[in-house]
């Protein structure tokens, strides 16, 4: 009796989502290890991982554009992507859903010189935006020059590429897009080059998750999936309740993220995770899908089924 009594005690301290341990759970950035990140590091760091039965590998993609497909492809378990590179994925045929949110709010903004002339968006007619990615930030800021009687004809577009603050700091336009307001703000003010954020969200856009876990359809009964949110929800309490003791996590073995623009990057993208990562706003999706769709980047809105789950 003293020994069923014990293992039917150990059972119900065992968390019912652990998987078997050793089995490799691939994961796929989606772009290079920076603060964003914290919560998979910290589950690492402390073994949450472990704990759940999850031989857990981070992998920083060479490409950014791959982990979906990766994913897609069933070469990986899980990528961290973006809510409206989902919706645009979803609409091509690939088999993908989301099952977890790791930053819960945008962090795309529209940024320019703090002390320039563009006071407004009203102000950016005739003046040039630089971009990074064509397709997803001209409909945001379509979107946002809308709101003020403007169209994209208003406007001169120039791509710049990846380096939105150099183009912005020297003059190269007026404005960019694309800028992620917890790292180009913190880089133009490190050099002495504030800049002004104008958010997406408050100019126009629907409010979306910026940056989600996203797994084969097909796979969902895999019960690593919701070990692995888990634990990154034990993560994101630890940060929110130990930022401290998070950083040196974050940082230990990786010296070359100790430095002043990270650590800015990490306290102000603290507030923006996700605090139940598993739980899915389906209202939030079928909003956005809609917008695309009026922006003409889908031609469906699909149900919230089809983009997102909540696993159980």
């Amino acid at each position: 009796m003293i020994r069923l009594f014990l293992a039917a005690l150990l059972f119900s301290l065992w968390p019912l989502t652990t998987a078997v341990a050793g089995e490799k759970f691939v994961v796929l950035l989606d772009w290079f290890t920076n603060p964003d990140h914290a919560p998979l590091y910290v589950a690492q760091g402390l073994g949450y991982f472990t704990d759940a039965g999850l031989d857990v590998e981070l992998i920083a993609p060479a490409n950014p554009n791959d982990p979906p497909k990766l994913v897609a492809a069933g070469q990986a378990d899980i990528a961290i992507s973006y809510q409206p590179q989902l919706h645009v994925q979803v609409a091509e045929g690939l088999p993908l859903v989301r099952v977890g949110t790791l930053v819960a709010t945008p962090l795309n903004s529209l940024v320019v010189m703090a002390d320039g002339p563009i006071q407004s968006i009203a102000d950016l007619k005739g003046k040039t935006v630089g971009f990074s990615v064509g397709g997803f930030e001209d409909a945001l800021l379509r979107a946002m020059l809308a709101r003020y009687g403007l169209t994209l004809d208003d406007i001169t577009l120039v791509n710049v590429n990846f380096s939105l603050s150099p183009a912005l700091i020297t003059g190269r336009v007026d404005a960019v897009i694309g800028a992620f307001r917890n790292f180009e703000l913190n880089q133009m003010d490190i050099v002495g080059k504030p800049g002004r954020a104008f958010y997406v969200e408050e100019e126009g856009v629907p409010v979306y998750d910026e940056l989600i876990f996203i797994a084969h359809r097909d796979r969902l009964d895999d019960p690593r999936l919701r070990a692995f949110i888990d634990a990154i929800e034990a993560a994101t309490l630890y940060l929110v309740n130990h930022p401290d003791a998070a950083w040196k996590l974050f940082i230990e073995g990786r010296a070359e993220l100790d430095d002043d623009l990270n650590r800015r990057a990490w306290r102000d993208t603290l507030p923006r995770f996700a605090l139940r990562p598993a739980a899915y706003d389906a209202a939030r999706y079928e909003r956005f899908a809609e917008f695309l769709k009026d922006q003409g980047l889908i031609e469906e809105a699909l149900p919230a089924e089809a983009y997102g789950v909540e696993l159980r």
